[in-house]
């Protein structure tokens, strides 16, 4: 059984890709391949159903299958289960089924609705009574897909008052001042310390350990990028952690283009032989052979970069 994720957990929790055919049925063939590549390259655990796992686009029996299969593979990685969902009965019998399954625990991303951050707030407090005060939960605060800000007021609020939000993944942008604030915040010796794994593609992440983060939760298709960044910078070498982050900037601002880049993520992982199709599932981003060709160029050039030819 995997630890659960809890206030000081650290490292890189790869977001996962969902792996589909070219019909569209979820390659599990493919996911456990996957979850083998993610391990490989040394993450620390694996978040899956998150937005850019394609959750929304699954049914509630798919979910739980890939819950099985991801976890059967994993062993003692802990793994990290996106239970959004608009019935907060189906999040809940989601969340229950992946922790009786031996997740480490649940990500929940605020409810679609007014922008009111008194609406947010007693959102999650029934996620939490719903729950169970023994499920930890991670905050997902994604403003940028959501359309929901929210202030490092209330996502203190919130984790003081229910100790089960240990988590939060922080992936607004610009948010580097937000990550300065909740850290600032806990000088004061009553206030908890609030685990803090970043997203935005993983575009700022030196930036953001800088600021204080533990660690990465977003999927690029180079975890190695994130995984080695991560140790440096917590071995102290800050320098040597931007400097070999940056050899990665190209094809990570690639994959970021909003509304694309999640099938720019899977050809990668494609051609790494991570997963046998990159198809998104319907309705999705599509690569012509145009954008093939740019990005099996970014690749080579990652390579002539990682090997001191550029």
């Amino acid at each position: 059984m995997a630890d659960r994720i809890n206030r000081h957990t650290s490292g890189v929790y790869i977001i996962a890709a969902t792996p589909f055919t070219d019909q569209g049925a979820i390659d599990h063939e493919s996911l456990r391949r996957l979850v083998d590549f993610y391990i490989g390259h040394g993450v620390t655990g694996l978040t899956i159903l998150g937005m850019m796992g394609e959750a929304n686009k699954m049914t509630g029996d798919e979910r739980r299958a890939v819950i099985d299969t991801v976890l059967a593979r994993t062993g003692d990685l802990p793994v990290v289960v996106g239970v959004s969902d608009p019935g907060l009965g189906n999040l809940t019998n989601l969340a229950s089924y992946a922790m009786d399954e031996g997740a480490a625990g649940v990500m929940v991303a605020p409810s679609a609705g007014p922008a009111r951050e008194d609406r947010i707030e007693g959102y999650f407090h029934a996620v939490c009574e719903a729950l169970g005060p023994d499920v930890p939960v991670c905050f997902q605060d994604f403003p940028l897909a959501t359309g929901l800000p929210v202030s490092p007021a209330l996502i203190r609020r919130l984790s003081q008052e229910r100790a089960q939000i240990v988590m939060l993944k922080h992936e607004d942008w610009p948010g580097l001042t937000k990550i300065t604030q909740l850290r600032k915040q806990e000088e004061a010796p009553e206030v908890a310390r609030l685990s803090i794994l970043c997203g935005n593609g993983g575009l700022y992440l030196p930036q953001e350990l800088q600021r204080g983060a533990d660690g990465a939760m977003t999927g690029f298709a180079y975890p190695e990028a994130l995984v080695q960044t991560v140790a440096l910078h917590q071995a102290g070498r800050v320098d040597e952690a931007e400097d070999l982050f940056d050899r990665y900037i190209p094809i990570l601002r690639h994959e970021q283009q909003p509304g694309f880049g999640l099938a720019v993520r899977k050809y990668v992982l494609m051609k790494r032989g991570a997963i046998t199709s990159a198809a998104t599932r319907a309705p999705g981003p599509k690569m012509s052979a145009m954008d093939a060709a740019e990005t099996d160029r970014l690749m080579a050039r990652l390579e002539a970069r990682l090997a001191d030819r550029l």
